[in-house]
């Protein structure tokens, strides 16, 4: 995920096999005649990016075009990077909730041209290092970065070797990490989890266990209703303090997720655009979502069609005007 400053995205992701909408019972009072609805015989193709949040985002959106307009819904699983490249090439239509990116808005809006903003999604974006609450209630001082190098030690593992570890994600997450830590001149390593899942799993056994963990996360986050993470406080940031990868020495910024689009799906995409560019909710909205697909036992499609039943008048501001 994001920030002015980008760093690298893994590359060499391929498509995987494209998924269905199947969705079953929708908020609607009613079931139209699927020869009467403005999707039928056409496909949405809503990448994938690997967290939970944005599954929400792409399974709500997926639910109200195939049951609402008729449309077919693919779901491509791509890496960030990966998933602006289909822009070009047809292999995706839409970026559900895009984390700033400005490398690749660049490149794909600005330069290639072959995607365009389709509005924000209501979501408000924040990252930063946390630590579980019991460290930071027996030792709160550590809540300040100035204050980390003393601890460095207790957080040594197997990965970090002599230095403290400090635990990442998906590798594809766009972080300042690595940079933050040689700038700042902290005695950590950056080790990745390798998923959203694993790094929830270890702050959570950290929290269990009273281990001491440090690392990166985000919210919108459907965990931290469950295990309020304490975020340390990094110097402030200020705007363009990561314009550069390498020098970044600040916080991260507060991120305004938008949806990005190819611009042939801008422009002949009719109902299922303007539902795309409608799309907006809050972080509540997709915590309940996701915490459905995580802990409720629900697919992506089940969560999606309990949350349009419970919440009909706002996905229905999504459709186009009659």
């Amino acid at each position: 995920m994001k920030y002015r400053k980008w760093a690298r995205l893994a590359a060499g992701a391929v498509m995987v096999s494209l998924v269905l909408a199947a969705c079953s019972g929708s908020g609607s009072s009613a079931e139209p005649d699927s020869g009467d609805m403005p999707g039928t015989g056409k496909t949405v193709k809503i990448a994938i990016n690997p967290w939970v949040g944005y599954e929400a985002d792409a399974a709500v959106v997926g639910h109200v075009l195939s049951e609402e307009l008729g449309y077919t819904v693919e779901y491509p699983n791509l890496k960030e990077e990966i998933a602006w490249q289909g822009f070009g090439s047809g292999d995706v239509d839409v970026v559900i909730e895009n984390w700033g990116h400005d490398d690749l808005k660049a490149k794909y809006i600005d330069g290639d041209k072959t995607a365009v903003l389709a509005g924000e999604t209501g979501n408000i974006g924040y990252i930063g290092w946390y630590v579980p609450p019991w460290l930071a209630a027996e030792h709160p001082d550590i809540l300040d970065w100035n204050n980390l190098n003393k601890y460095a030690q207790e957080f040594k593992t197997t990965e970090s070797g002599d230095k403290g570890q400090f635990l990442a994600g998906d590798p594809s997450f766009v972080t300042n990490d690595k940079a933050l830590v040689t700038n700042l001149n902290l005695d950590f390593e950056v080790v990745y989890s390798g998923s959203e899942a694993a790094l929830i799993e270890a702050f959570r056994t950290a929290e269990e266990q009273k281990q001491w963990v440090i690392g990166y996360f985000y919210e919108p986050q459907w965990f931290l209703a469950q295990v309020p993470l304490k975020k340390v406080a990094l110097p402030p940031y200020t705007d363009g303090c990561d314009a550069d990868p390498e020098k970044v020495a600040c916080d991260y910024p507060e991120y305004i997720l938008d949806k990005i689009v190819s611009k042939k799906f801008a422009d002949e995409g009719g109902a299922a655009y303007e539902v795309v560019r409608n799309f907006k909710w809050t972080n509540d909205d997709q915590n309940v979502v996701a915490d459905y697909i995580t802990n409720g036992g629900m697919t992506p499609e089940e969560a999606a069609a309990k949350w349009a039943a419970d919440n009909e008048a706002t996905w229905k501001t999504w459709l186009p005007a009659s």
